[in-house]
């Protein structure tokens, strides 16, 4: 299965890595395009794939082709590619905010659509993707795009109405999570404690707790309840977030990243 990447910055990186470290794919079998010269360079360096200059030359290579480009370049590039992607390719664009249709209308014929929404934890093999597909994909198609997306974290197939919101709990939310992180080892910092120091536990502690989440099963709240003894310290602390509208807060934002990533 030969697969192309047109984008080669963190996430086609991350990708890459993971298809490689996960043995789906050989290097010989990648070939790569990305006009920002460094981003080519370290493609070359790090997983010494084959690489292109010209996408029209990655746009006709592959078996599956993904389009790891920005939103705003997303038209541009299918506009020059159109032409050179073979009927049987499944085209996977990883854009937030731009649908199977808009894809289509581009393209300006029928082609394979798969649109995934991955996020940054893909580059340590931990990231998680919301998929959806056009009728042309069929259910073997779907199952090759999963294997390949499950070697740097874990995919999931939805309907296409909530790719906005997965990109609001998903694509977005690393963004949200490292500020936490952030935040909590300012609370160490301002406690006492060395700040590499506090950034470990800060991010040790966020890491077990998501783990506690997806193993047990039980609801956060549920998780949160087992750690708030009556009169103690963790309470002290959730009656503080709560005063200080932490749940709203959040559930705000994804609100408004949602919102942005439909008016893309």
């Amino acid at each position: 299965m030969k697969i192309g990447f047109i984008g080669l910055g963190n996430m086609g990186g991350a990708m890459i890595g993971g298809m490689l470290a996960k043995g789906i794919a050989d290097k010989d079998m990648i070939m790569g395009a990305d006009s920002y010269a460094p981003a080519l360079e370290k493609a070359i360096s790090l997983h010494g794939i084959r690489t292109a200059t010209d996408n029209r030359e990655v746009a006709a290579f592959g078996d599956i082709l993904i389009l790891a480009v920005k939103p705003q370049m997303m038209a541009e590039v299918i506009t020059a590619i159109r032409d050179d992607v073979p009927e049987e390719t499944v085209v996977i664009s990883i854009a937030a905010g731009k649908t199977l249709d808009w894809l289509n209308n581009k393209f300006g014929r029928a082609v394979k659509l798969v649109r995934v929404m991955p996020n940054t934890p893909a580059l340590v093999g931990e990231g998680i993707s919301g998929v959806c597909r056009n009728r042309l994909v069929s259910d073997e198609d779907m199952k090759r795009c999963i294997v390949l997306l499950e070697s740097f974290g874990q995919a999931e197939e939805v309907p296409e109405h909530l790719m906005d919101a997965v990109v609001g709990v998903g694509g977005s939310a690393p963004g949200y999570v490292f500020m936490f992180i952030e935040a909590i080892a300012d609370g160490g910092v301002a406690a006492g404690m060395p700040r590499s120091q506090a950034l470990r536990f800060a991010a040790q502690s966020v890491l077990g707790s998501a783990r506690m989440v997806l193993e047990t099963g039980k609801h956060p709240a549920e998780l949160k309840d087992m750690v708030c003894s009556p009169g103690g310290t963790t309470i002290e602390a959730v009656s503080v977030l709560e005063e200080k509208g932490l749940r709203g807060a959040v559930m705000a934002a994804v609100a408004a990243c949602v919102a942005k990533s439909k008016s893309l």
